[in-house]
């Protein structure tokens, strides 16, 4: 039997009547208008978010002040060095600015354990009677300064801050950029030792009678987790011998009550036991820089479970991050599609846009 056109369309219509929206072809099929080409356009898909490499977890060492405690410092950071977690930063006070300054020049810690066995004393001490203080430090600044090749503190391999304290006021003053021996020099004048250092028109002692510890500089430098080194003295119910005794304990008291405060900031926190080895005697570094070893082993597992902590909250955030993006992503395609593709999406046969 021939059919003619209407009745050949008239079959197709109600062949296709029952299947509704099952396809976008069926829906043109059935069109009264054939369209020229039955194809469904397909949005070309936005690319996918590109996750940006994650940051490395930057370490940050704060040393604290304890004068010829301060050998321990090497030894701390020769067993960070040693586990991969080398500073990223550093942040010294009185003692500890001498070894962070050296450290911060490029030195490694085995390179600074040389340098402490081979320290004559003469070299950085220039005795000098005077009511303001028994040592000038001006060979201390001339000493730093030439190991670290006359560099200006900003311009150091490693970030590095150095901490003083303000005579005229007593405020914490963080030395960046300039002359680093000249800010060493000014963390490392303890009061009644060395004769306070004049910058411009202030002068500086040392750094521990404001932070002993600077914890909350080498967080400022832009550490992620600070390391904290505390070697400083502690009053222990003796009754000190002489002057400079009594000066030393007044000062161990004072930077007991102001350091525990910003100790706490830290995220680990590195005692070496080298309590009983005194301010001047410089014949112990050998056992100072083994004392910081060892504290720093036992420190190690306490160090890594930080890093790892704040590795895995990172990748967390970074997931999140990437799945709003993507859904975001996802719904701007979904509002720019065309009527047709919209209809396809009903059907199931729209791919213009990635599912979650």
């Amino acid at each position: 039997m021939r059919l003619t056109v209407p009745t050949a369309f008239s079959a197709l219509a109600a062949l296709c009547r029952p299947l509704g929206l099952m396809s976008v072809l069926a829906v043109t099929a059935c069109s009264s208008t054939p369209p020229a080409s039955t194809t469904v356009a397909q949005a070309a898909p936005a690319p996918a978010p590109v996750a940006s490499p994650m940051p490395a977890i930057k370490v940050g060492i704060a040393l604290g002040g304890g004068a010829a405690k301060g050998f321990a410092h090497i030894g701390v950071i020769k067993m960070l060095e040693a586990n991969g977690f080398a500073p990223a930063v550093v942040a010294g006070t009185s003692a500890g600015s001498v070894v962070g300054a050296l450290y911060a020049s490029g030195m490694n810690a085995f390179e600074l354990q040389e340098k402490a066995i081979a320290l004559d004393e003469a070299k950085i001490r220039d005795l000098q009677l005077s009511s303001a203080g028994l040592l000038l430090g001006q060979k201390l600044e001339d000493y730093v300064n030439e190991q670290v090749r006359r560099q200006p503190l900003e311009r150091l391999a490693k970030p590095f801050v150095a901490v003083a304290t303000r005579l005229e006021d007593g405020d914490r003053t963080v030395f960046a950029l300039g002359n680093t021996g000249q800010a060493v020099r000014a963390s490392s004048s303890v009061p009644g030792v060395f004769q306070p250092v004049a910058i411009g028109k202030y002068h500086f002692v040392d750094g521990g009678v404001v932070s002993p510890v600077p914890v909350d500089a080498a967080r400022q430098l832009g550490a992620d987790v600070v390391v904290a080194v505390d070697i400083s003295s502690k009053a222990r119910g003796q009754t000190p011998a002489g002057m400079l005794g009594t000066l030393g304990q007044s000062i161990a008291i004072m930077g007991q009550k102001l350091g525990q405060a910003e100790l706490a900031r830290a995220d680990v926190i590195v005692r070496p036991q080298v309590l009983d080895i005194g301010g001047a005697d410089f014949t112990q570094r050998a056992n100072a820089i083994l004392e910081g070893e060892k504290a720093a082993l036992a420190a190690m597992p306490q160090i890594r479970e930080r890093i790892a902590q704040l590795q895995a909250s990172r990748e967390q955030a970074t997931r999140l991050a990437q799945q709003k993006a993507a859904e975001a992503q996802r719904q701007a395609c979904l509002e720019q599609r065309s009527r047709l593709q919209k209809l396809a999406g009903l059907a199931g046969l729209d791919g213009a846009c990635p599912a979650q």
